[in-house]
C-alpha cells in the first residue's frame, strides 16, 4: 500500500458489542492547516474585539469622571460668582454703616485672609481642606457675616434715628428746659427747649436721621425746621434765619438743615432746640452728649 502523505488517517474501532467493527476516516492535512490558520484568525478577531470593548469601556468611565470634573468645576465656579457678588454687597453695606456711624468696620472678608502670613508670627496645626471643602468654607463665612451685618445695620439705622449729636457746634448753653421767668417780661412759663446762644449765620445740624415735616414760618419759633424721626420722635430748630432743606427732604444725622438767627420770639441771637415724643416735649439733655460739662462751660 503506497502511503499518501497528504492525507491523516484516523482508524477507530470498537469491540463493545458481539461484532467488532472498524472505521478510519481521512483528512487531508491542507484542511487541517486551513481549519488551524482560521482558528487562529477567529482568536485573533476575538481577542481585539474584547481589547476594543475594554478599550471603549474605559474611555466611558474617563469621560464620565471628566464630565463629573467639569460639572465640579462650574459648580465652583458658579460659587466663585456667587461669592464675589455676595462679597461686594458686604463691603457696599460696609462703606453705608461706615457712613451711618463714623464707625471703622474691620476688613473681616474671606478675601482678606489670604494674604500671606510669613513673618508675620503665624503658626498652628495644619489641616489641608479641599477646594470643594475651602469653597464651603468661604460660603459659610460669607454667609455668617452678612448676617452679622444685616444685624449691625438694623441696629445702627435704630440709632441714627435717635438725637445724639450737638445740632450746633461751639455756643453756651442759655435757658434749659423746663419752667423759666418769661425772657420778655411777666411771669414765669414753661419752656419746651433748650436754648444754645450762638452768632446768627452758624451752621445748623440735624441730631438725627429722618423726614423733614415742616420748614417754614411758626408762631414763636420764628423760622423752623421739624424733622420726624420715627416712632414719634421728632426734633425742631428754632429762631433760624436761613432755612436750607425743604419739606419731605430724607436727612441724615449732622447733615446741614439750617443758620441760626433771631427771628421770631426772640431777644437775641441763638437756636431753641426741642426733642418731642409723640409730640409732648422732653429734656434735650437727655439727649445731648456732654451735656454737664457744656453747663459748666456755660455757667463759667
Amino acid at each position: 500500500m503506497v502511503r499518501d502523505d497528504r492525507f491523516f488517517a484516523v482508524t477507530v474501532a470498537n469491540a463493545s458489542g458481539p461484532r467488532s467493527s472498524i472505521r478510519r476516516f481521512t483528512l487531508q492535512k491542507r484542511w487541517i492547516k486551513y481549519i488551524t490558520i482560521f482558528s487562529l484568525f477567529f482568536c485573533l478577531i476575538l481577542g481585539l474585539g474584547f481589547y476594543g470593548l475594554f478599550q471603549q469601556a474605559n474611555h466611558l468611565r474617563i469621560e464620565r469622571d471628566n464630565s463629573k470634573l467639569r460639572e465640579e468645576n462650574l459648580k465652583l465656579q458658579q460659587q466663585q460668582q456667587e461669592l464675589n457678588k455676595r462679597l461686594e454687597a458686604i463691603e457696599k453695606q460696609s462703606e453705608t454703616l461706615e457712613e451711618m456711624s463714623g464707625l471703622n468696620i474691620p476688613d473681616t472678608t474671606p478675601g482678606s485672609a489670604l494674604v500671606s502670613n510669613k513673618g508675620n508670627g503665624a503658626g498652628g496645626p495644619s489641616f489641608p481642606i479641599s477646594s470643594m471643602e475651602a469653597a464651603d468654607a468661604l460660603v459659610a463665612r460669607t454667609t455668617e457675616m452678612e448676617l452679622k451685618l444685616k444685624a449691625l445695620e438694623v441696629n445702627l439705622k435704630e440709632q441714627v434715628k435717635i438725637p445724639s449729636v450737638w445740632p450746633v457746634k461751639g455756643g453756651l448753653l442759655n435757658d434749659n428746659f423746663g419752667g423759666r421767668r418769661s425772657p420778655t417780661g411777666g411771669g414765669y412759663e414753661f419752656h419746651a427747649g433748650q436754648d444754645i446762644k450762638v452768632d446768627i449765620g452758624t451752621p445748623i445740624m440735624t441730631a438725627a436721621a429722618g423726614t423733614v415735616t415742616t420748614a417754614s414760618y411758626q408762631s414763636g419759633y420764628g423760622y423752623m425746621v421739624e424733622i420726624d424721626h420715627g416712632n414719634g420722635l421728632m426734633t425742631r430748630y428754632g429762631h433760624l434765619s436761613k432755612i436750607i432743606v425743604q419739606v419731605g427732604q430724607t436727612v441724615k444725622r449732622g447733615e446741614l438743615i439750617a443758620e441760626s438767627g433771631n427771628s421770631g420770639r426772640s431777644t437775641g441771637p441763638h437756636l431753641h432746640y426741642e426733642v418731642r415724643i409723640n409730640n409732648e416735649p422732653v429734656n434735650p439733655a437727655l439727649y445731648l452728649p456732654d451735656y454737664d460739662k457744656a453747663l459748666r462751660k456755660s455757667i463759667e
